[in-house]
């Protein structure tokens, strides 16, 4: 089956299957909150991206394989509602951005730009983009990156109006991300539809000129 990353409040998960990983998304809660389920395709090791709601249907979706980390991409309150339950039932570690870490309900380990996550036998980097929160990271699988609330369709996340806020994160997404990677690279958002570089490349301009 084709995957297309569009999911709904209730839904099944969409997979995506890749030579050494696949990828499991599904939308859980009351603001359009997306999990993200990586599977190491030899190992069976599993890594959640943000355990966002729904304890109940994220454990039902990591199903008898084990999970050996949990990362929350910010310290927003919609990205970590299941997280207690979830790391108390699988028993994973909690990762998340050194400057964010201290805010979430679980202990964490605190991670910085250019870490590596391990799952199984590969791993995923670490991108700090700063803004949206102070510690907002996001994860890069080569042709994939999982950026939480920095960057959606249409633009970068929310920085409440502040002008120092938009052009840390602005700066941040197009020098660690658009300049980094190619066109093709997949985007996994934090809310909503996925999207692709290319496909949000020639609008940074505009972003940039609106501010927001």
């Amino acid at each position: 089956m084709t995957y297309t990353g569009d999911v709904s409040k209730g839904g099944p998960a969409d997979v995506r299957e890749l030579e050494k990983i696949t990828i499991a998304k599904m939308e859980v809660g009351d603001f359009g909150n997306n999990a993200y389920l990586i599977r190491c395709r030899e190992t069976g090791d599993g890594m959640l991206i943000d355990a966002a709601a729904e304890p109940e249907r994220l454990l039902e979706l990591i199903g008898r394989q084990p999970i050996s980390v949990i990362v929350t991409t910010h310290q927003h309150g919609d990205h970590w509602g299941a997280l207690e339950e979830v790391a108390r039932a699988t028993g994973a570690t909690v990762v998340a951005g050194r400057e964010d870490a201290a805010a979430l309900p679980v202990e964490a380990r605190p991670v910085d730009g250019g870490d590596r996550v391990t799952v199984g036998v590969t791993d995923l980097e670490v991108i700090h983009l700063r803004g949206h929160t102070p510690g907002s990271i996001a994860l890069y699988y080569p042709g994939h990156v999982f950026t939480g609330d920095s960057l959606f369709p249409g633009g970068v996340g929310n920085t409440m109006k502040d002008p120092e806020r938009f052009n840390r994160l602005y700066t941040d997404v197009v020098e660690r991300i658009f300049d980094r990677f190619g066109d093709e690279t997949w985007v996994y958002p934090g809310h909503g539809k996925d999207t692709t570089l290319g496909a949000e490349r020639p609008a940074l301009p505009e972003w940039k000129a609106r501010g927001w």
